[in-house]
């Protein structure tokens, strides 16, 4: 029923959206060529599909995309949990991690391509700096906040720090950990496609850029179509992948 219901919300909510589209196309007497309405924009993402070129570049940009963040995500949480657990460690790298955040990864980009060359390694570099920094903040303010008494209890037991880390810190805190992973989806797909429109020959991004190159808005729109369905269905898979571990852990699932 919670589906059905998320369906025909999605279904109407699109509507209006290409209701509202077509509307300015037609009140503002916009040219094709400058903005293309929505008919025009199915066409091109209808080519792009039976062509192959969407496929091409979409493995492109998810194979980077799950490399970064994965790799951003077990990094972030194994630190995150390290560092939550040290307090006076934390208070060391705090500041560092403060100064570091707010810099957009494109930023670093020139040095990314003197250090690592040109190809899928800078975006996936790039990926993993704009995931890291939401998934570690999570886990260190979730550890900070897990409930002293059962950390006493499974001293009174025993318990070897690992365990504790594995069995007790990690299942309290991961609620917390998932509103990082979702921030992580949105900030690392965005600079993803950033850092495949400066310097890719291949991605959605580039593929955007290729065809404003060409002059084909269509297509241009058609590309960013392909990425805000592609980042929505992203983040669903991590909402699936939360709703999963609870169902593991036998909490309900919000």
């Amino acid at each position: 029923m919670k589906n059905y219901k998320f369906f025909i919300n999605a279904i109407i909510g699109f509507a209006i959206l290409i209701g509202a589209w077509q509307f300015i196309v037609v009140a503002g007497d916009y040219e094709a060529a400058l903005f293309p309405p929505p008919s025009l924009v199915w066409e091109g993402i209808v080519s792009l599909i039976t062509d192959g070129t969407l496929l091409v570049h979409l493995q492109v940009s998810l194979l980077r995309f799950i490399s970064g963040y994965l790799s951003a995500v077990v990094v972030a949480i194994l630190l995150g949990l390290v560092l939550g657990r040290i307090p006076l460690l934390w208070g060391v790298i705090d500041p560092i991690v403060q100064v570091l955040r707010p810099v957009s990864p494109i930023a670093w980009s020139p040095f990314i391509v003197l250090w690592f060359g040109i190809g899928n390694i800078p975006a996936i570099v790039i990926i993993f700096i704009a995931a890291f920094f939401p998934v570690l903040l999570s886990t260190v303010a979730a550890v900070r906040k897990v409930e002293p008494t059962y950390l006493k209890v499974a001293q009174n037991f025993e318990i070897k720090k690992f365990e504790i880390l594995r069995k007790i810190i990690f299942p309290a805190v991961f609620p917390y950990i998932a509103n990082g992973l979702h921030i992580a989806v949105g900030t690392a797909w965005i600079f993803l496609v950033s850092g495949e429109m400066v310097g890719s020959q291949s991605g959605l991004g580039y593929l955007i850029v290729d065809a404003r190159n060409s002059m084909r808005l269509d297509l241009v729109m058609a590309g960013i179509v392909f990425i805000g369905v592609a980042g929505f269905i992203l983040d669903r898979a991590v909402g699936l992948f939360e709703s999963w571990i609870n169902r593991i852990w036998g909490r309900q699932s919000a």
